[in-house]
């Protein structure tokens, strides 16, 4: 995978989990952290942190599923 794929997925999608992301291109999660990395240091994606839980009480959430990455770039 290129980083020209992930930004087309993430643009198409919007807002995507790093577990989406990861399982949609069979990544591992914390490579896929390094592409986007690139990304949001461009100022073209922003990270959502929903913190270790999704809101519930069970605390069993993948924290990858957490972890939100949103397109902010406007064409």
């Amino acid at each position: 995978m290129i980083l020209s794929e992930l930004r087309d997925y993430l643009k198409q999608q919007h807002r995507l989990s790093l577990l989406e992301m990861a399982n949609h291109f069979d990544i591992d999660a914390d490579a896929l952290r390094g592409m986007l990395s690139k990304w949001v240091s461009k100022g073209k994606v922003k990270q959502i942190d929903m913190g270790a839980t999704c809101g519930t009480s069970c605390c069993k959430c993948d924290p990858a599923m957490t972890e939100l990455y949103e397109w902010v770039e406007r064409n």
